[in-house]
């Protein structure tokens, strides 16, 4: 692996020498698979000895629209036949957007032997790897969780504070979410009521930080990315976007791979900030319906 800050990767032919530690009872080691389009990816084919978590029913409080809490998060896990003791690897579909989603909060309840599989799903399958459609059935384990850890969280609150201080935000999203142009990527559900960005802003979108392959570019080429635009670790920095999980990749490669030490991620991103009377937002799309939303 490439000499990043942090030793929060792992690649494919370190998962691939383990898999019959990964598929044992034993809790030692514990592989996930973490995606959005659960019935097409994990259901078809997953890594052997794989647990599998849809993002929405697994990973997400949805009647609070949160996320899980400590007990559940730990309830969750140890029905999983993970334990706090357990390394576990972490990767899915989408270049490990749910996976880095599910990364940060496991660091977030203080479980800190975790990693993501360089590549994600996307990687494992193009250089053909092994893959079964047998699902593990471990047994329970008990999950003490920590935590949580509310230094790589922010709150709406915390947002509106780090306006008034000029902290730095990335609003992960495409361009054209943060023109204003589209409330939500295609295909997905538009939950928030205005289109634009939170003021101040910059705009680098996350899958910046990958490259073709699904892999994470060299730390290099990260730095430089962030350096470029103003984004060093000299004070804290606000990641977001529209639900939390694109803004997980950008939290994990500067927070775990360049190892700036405050990093936070605001997880109610446009969701929530984009619903919000009277929040402040800024368009670049010069009609009278777009002025009007900055409000």
């Amino acid at each position: 692996m490439p000499d990043y800050a942090n030793d929060a990767l792992v690649s494919a032919d370190w998962v691939a020498d383990r898999l019959e530690e990964f598929q044992s009872d034993d809790p030692e080691y514990r592989l996930v698979e973490a995606d959005i389009d659960y019935d097409e990816s994990y259901a078809e084919e997953h890594i052997p000895g794989a647990v599998g978590f849809r993002w929405g029913p697994h990973l997400q409080d949805s009647f609070q629209r949160d996320i899980l809490k400590k007990a559940d998060f730990a309830e969750k896990m140890g029905r999983a036949g993970i334990s706090d003791d357990s390394t576990v690897v972490l990767y899915g579909d989408e270049w490990n957007q749910w996976a880095a989603y599910t990364y940060w909060q496991f660091r977030y309840y203080g479980h800190d032997d975790v990693y993501l599989l360089d590549g994600g799903r996307k990687y494992w399958l193009d250089n053909d790897y092994e893959t079964t459609d047998e699902e593990p059935d471990f047994p329970a384990q008990e999950y003490d969780a920590g935590g949580p850890y509310d230094g790589i969280r922010i709150y709406r609150e915390g947002v509106e504070d780090a306006l008034e201080i000029d902290v730095p935000l990335v609003d992960v999203r495409s361009a054209e979410e943060y023109r204003g142009e589209k409330i939500a990527p295609e295909g997905s559900p538009e939950t928030a009521q205005r289109a634009g960005h939170i003021p101040g802003a910059t705009n680098i979108t996350w899958k910046e930080n990958v490259n073709d392959d699904g892999t994470f570019k060299d730390p290099d080429e990260l730095q430089s990315l962030y350096d470029e635009q103003g984004i060093t670790d000299d004070s804290e920095v606000v990641t977001y976007c529209r639900i939390g999980e694109r803004s997980s990749i950008t939290w994990f490669t500067l927070h775990e791979l360049l190892g700036y030490d405050d990093v936070r991620n605001y997880d109610g991103s446009w969701t929530e900030w984009g619903n919000l009377i009277r929040s402040p937002i800024e368009t670049e799309v010069d009609d009278p319906a777009s002025r009007a939303s900055k409000g």
